[in-house]
């Protein structure tokens, strides 16, 4: 059996016939497993919908309980079959519960990594290496030039802002599902103790995530506050919000963006970002091309990002590789939009 005889790239995305499912569709099907629940590869009015549970608990309080005709919660290690596949989920790394989607059949495994990170996030189950004969990774950070280094030491420059300018506050774009609660985890970690602030967009994910046993101390919502009392402390908000009206609730606001593509200065000046924090969830160079020579997989599918980098240094080790041009997937980061009524009466 072939490879695309298992997994094949159609229009609503990762089609595997044989099991009667898709890999997260971009568009309704009748059957669909689930990595994560960032709204580019979760996305409402499936029949059916195969995940974790915590990925089914995210799509719900996004879209509600009707977001899917029938769900199934499926645990790390526990492998479901559909129709002639066996499917098995392994963490991902990449937020909380998110998942690679282990698809096998006769003597054949292929893996859809989903997003992954093989760096340590004190909010998820780390990374799990799974060996298989295809593995379909990411490219996001796809580029030498994505080296993310320590997410502590990026941490540690925010409270370094944080102390020296005491009469400012520091307002730091995170993306809303994983971002966020990471660099909460990661400033307590640091021995940050006094309350962090809340954009109204982060308050049910962030609530959440404490209800599955993450402490992440005193939280409180930006929007009970006066504008003098933000004088000195630390808020968390979707990006977009950052470069909105709402930024004048704070005193003379440091803006810090908490993302990979802060590697890149230019972006971050064209953004406006005074204090740019080299944070991701997602593998960078490094972290991509060692886990796929770490898989032993002969044949490597590659998918959204900097397909053509990643697919040329798989080839220059001897790999069959080849990009999937999946359409849909993007970047949660810079897509996320905060919707009417999510900034809590602000």
């Amino acid at each position: 059996m072939r490879p695309q005889d298992i997994l094949l790239p159609v229009a609503a995305g990762l089609c595997c016939k044989p099991g009667g499912f898709h890999i997260d569709p971009v568009r309704p099907v009748e059957r669909a497993v689930i990595t994560h629940g960032h709204s580019d590869h979760a996305r409402a009015g499936h029949g059916a919908v195969l995940a974790t549970q915590e990925t089914l608990d995210m799509m719900r309080l996004r879209y509600g309980d009707n977001f899917a005709g029938s769900t199934q919660a499926v645990r790390y290690g526990e492998e479901v079959r559909l129709g002639d596949i066996k499917v098995k989920f392994h963490p991902a790394g990449h937020v909380l519960g998110s998942a690679q989607i282990a698809v096998s059949c006769k003597d054949l495994c292929i893996v859809a990594s989903g997003d992954y990170k093989d760096a340590r996030d004190p909010t998820c189950t780390p990374f799990e290496l799974v060996p298989c004969d295809v593995f379909i990774t990411e490219a996001t950070f796809g580029l030498p030039v994505f080296r993310h280094g320590d997410a502590a030491d990026e941490v540690k420059k925010l409270l370094a802002s944080v102390a020296l300018f005491p009469e400012r506050a520091h307002l730091v774009g995170a993306y809303s599902l994983g971002k966020a609660q990471r660099v909460i985890a990661l400033l307590r970690e640091a021995g940050y103790d006094p309350p962090i602030y809340l954009h109204g967009a982060m308050e049910k994910i962030t609530r959440y995530y404490e209800s599955r046993g993450i402490a992440l101390g005193e939280l409180r919502p930006v929007r009970v506050m006066k504008k003098a009392e933000l004088a000195g402390t630390i808020t968390l908000a979707p990006p977009t919000a950052t470069s909105d009206i709402w930024t004048r609730r704070f005193p003379d606001p440091v803006t810090a963006f908490a993302s990979g593509w802060m590697r890149v200065r230019a972006r971050a000046r064209q953004r406006g970002v005074e204090l740019p924090l080299v944070i991701s969830d997602h593998a960078d160079w490094d972290g991509l091309t060692a886990t796929i020579g770490a898989t032993g997989a002969g044949e490597v599918w590659v998918t959204h990002g900097q397909e053509d980098a990643l697919v040329h240094w798989c080839k220059s080790k001897g790999l069959a590789a080849r990009p999937l041009d999946l359409v849909g997937y993007g970047d949660e980061e810079e897509t996320e939009v905060v919707l009417d009524g999510e900034e809590g009466g602000a």
